[in-house]
């Protein structure tokens, strides 16, 4: 009886997503390279990586769920931390659901993977097609001291890479986890996997025929507020209802009671990291600065040793793309500098205090704090649209380099920030300015004083850097355009959304 309640709730899972499975936005090249994959003439070992809740499951299902031999799904390591006997069960559910006649669960992962052989085996399949196999949150399953690893690396090099017709997809969103276990094992499974696929969240486009699809009427404006906010993530976007405003969905979604994106932050890190609190503790510092912090600035903020500790924990952070790395114009390795970059976590971070109020976004649409929000994330939207402002800019085919520059002064207040440099094989360096405005940018004779300190420090530091004099070109990002002035014309080039 409990194995017929199972299948019937199994079942009805897949009919109520069928229509919704139907309806996919975006994903083109994806889609081609799955394609690819599954008419190849070999057995391939495919891992789907990347960020939580990007659409990873979603995609799979939505190509192969009407085809699929075996489906499986790890259970949350939130709902109970020793769960190894769970995991074994819920896998033999799974295995029962597809059609193999289990009297128990087995006791260790080389009974279960064998099963899970015997049931493929069992499976007929038509010439020209795939058996396909499909594992959900692998790293979930990789419980402590439970032998997953050594039961699946013998399943795939003692059987099913020797088969013809074989496509095992595996998912993970723990990215480093997939990287270090999967795509550079250096045991049982070196060398395996034949297909790596990271799946990215929606661009700005992709997030457009979204909006377009489901009738949420959104301005250029207004879209790009929401990419800061909720960074292209499909899942995020799904909860957006076409009645409200922007402002509204973001008051909904964040500030209410029991608001679901504010309930999601644990969720997500739990999900991801052993010790969550810890790497939390880290973003929270991140947070503070736009620029970013050293590894020894973290270190003293979060009081996490400066070693092998805390060059893991940053590690596992950029590649889970919460974070990112990179070295200031002029600089070397020794002053790299880490920055949080995940548009969620940036948002929930910076307003983590405001939640007593329930139409915070709503009521303070022109306050100080939301338009200093808005100064750190569209600077980092900016580094997101690489492609697109070389393209504005008519240097598609030319080699680059992209990074901020720091100049330090004696205080913090005398130090110089340009928010952007791109370094040109051409020797034309780009000083990009990056804006965030309601209206037409203005440059005022204060501003333009302060700019022409800023190319003077950048051409004394890219002769020493280039060991050449390169030509600077100064270049405006901003929303609307720039107001046009006696000062206007030192801008060479101006980059809007309408770029985008």
């Amino acid at each position: 009886m409990m194995w017929q309640v199972i299948f019937l709730f199994f079942r009805t899972f897949v009919q109520k997503n069928k229509k919704k499975m139907a309806d996919l936005t975006g994903r083109k090249n994806e889609i081609k390279e799955f394609n690819r994959i599954y008419n190849s003439s070999k057995t391939e070992f495919v891992v789907v990586f990347g960020r939580r809740r990007v659409g990873k499951t979603f995609i799979v299902n939505h190509l192969y769920s009407s085809q699929m031999c075996f489906y499986h799904t790890g259970l949350s390591p939130i709902e109970d931390e020793n769960n190894a006997k769970k995991q074994l069960q819920n896998f033999t559910f799974s295995l029962a659901n597809y059609g193999l006649k289990v009297n128990s669960a087995p006791e260790n992962w080389l009974e279960a993977f064998e099963l899970l052989k015997q049931l493929i085996i069992s499976k007929p399949v038509e010439k020209g097609k795939r058996r396909i196999i499909f594992i959900d949150e692998m790293p979930w399953l990789d419980t402590p001291k439970s032998g997953f690893m050594t039961g699946f690396e013998h399943f795939w090099n003692g059987w099913a890479a020797n088969q013809s017709d074989i496509m095992l997809i595996v998912c993970g969103s723990a990215t480093s986890w997939i990287s270090d276990n999967l795509i550079n094992n250096h045991g049982g499974l070196y060398n395996r996997v034949t297909r790596e696929i990271n799946l990215k969240p929606f661009t700005l486009s992709e997030c457009r025929e979204y909006y377009k699809k489901h009738r949420i009427s959104f301005d250029i404006y207004d879209q790009i507020q929401s990419y800061m906010i909720l960074g292209g993530i499909p899942y995020y976007l799904d909860m957006l209802s076409p009645e409200k405003s922007l402002a509204q969905n973001i008051d909904t979604l964040f500030f209410k009671k029991n608001a679901k994106l504010r309930l999601e932050y644990d969720r997500l890190f739990s999900s991801i990291f052993i010790n969550a609190e810890a790497y939390k503790k880290v973003v929270s510092v991140l947070k503070e600065k736009r620029i970013g912090f050293t590894r020894k600035e973290i270190s003293e903020k979060t009081s996490i040793p400066y070693g092998g500790g805390l060059s893991k924990m940053l590690k596992i952070l950029e590649a889970n793309d919460l974070i990112t790395s990179y070295i200031p114009f002029g600089m070397t390795k020794k002053d790299t500098m880490y920055k949080l970059v995940d548009s969620y976590c940036l948002f929930y971070n910076f307003f983590e205090a405001e939640t007593k109020n329930e139409n915070f976004f709503s009521e303070n649409i022109n306050s100080p704090k939301l338009n200093a929000w808005r100064g750190y994330a569209f600077e980092d939207f900016c580094f997101s649209q690489i492609d697109k402002i070389k393209n504005a800019l008519g240097i598609t085919g030319v080699l680059t380099e992209i990074s901020p520059f720091i100049k330090k002064g004696t205080s913090e207040e005398d130090g110089v920030q340009i928010d952007m440099v791109i370094s040109r094989a051409d020797r034309i360096l780009n000083l990009c300015e990056i804006k965030f405005y309601t209206d037409d940018f203005t440059l005022t004779k204060q501003y333009d004083k302060e700019l022409r300190h800023k190319m003077t420090l950048l051409s004394e530091t890219a002769k020493k850097r280039l060991r050449f004099s390169p030509n600077i070109h100064l270049t405006l990002i901003t929303t609307f355009g720039l107001r046009q002035n006696e000062y206007s014309s030192r801008f060479q080039n101006v980059i809007t959304m309408e770029d985008f």
